[in-house]
């Protein structure tokens, strides 16, 4: 599962190349609406996770995401890690999806294809990205209690 929530803080003061940050922006709220669109419009779990990590991997580039819930399988999640490194890809960033009162909801892995560790823009939207995935999966558990 996750190996801690952000252990890179530390590492959060390393600089970052600017960006057009008028236009990052607009990306960033027409993603979020949309996100939100799907969640409350109740998409299935699987897709709404995978609408997440789509966005993720493209606004920080170069990334492949994943995020697995308490209930897949650990050979699975294994799988992928080794299928990962098989490929040649690095792991840059595993951390829980929590909820509100720090419940495990799930975890978010991300592979790169070199090894370096997330700046503070990235873990901005790393965090950002938990978020949602946390509010889609309180939303799917609550309308799809097991």
């Amino acid at each position: 599962m996750a190996e801690s929530h952000f252990p890179l803080r530390d590492r959060s003061r390393e600089s970052w190349p600017p960006a057009d940050t008028g236009r990052e922006i607009q990306y960033l709220l027409r993603s979020e609406e949309q996100l939100f669109q799907s969640i409350s419009g109740r998409a299935p779990l699987p897709k709404v996770l995978h609408q997440i990590c789509d966005a993720l991997d493209s606004q920080i580039g170069n990334m492949i995401s994943l995020i697995s819930l308490p209930n897949d399988e650990a050979a699975g999640v294994a799988a992928i890690a080794s299928s990962a490194k098989l490929f040649g890809l690095h792991k840059f960033c595993s951390v829980g999806v929590l909820g509100g009162n720090e419940e495990v909801l799930g975890s978010l892995e991300m592979y790169c294809s070199v090894p370096r560790h997330p700046h503070l823009r990235e873990v901005q939207l790393i965090e950002r990205a938990t978020c949602l995935a946390a509010v889609a999966i309180k939303r799917h558990n609550t309308t799809h209690p097991v």
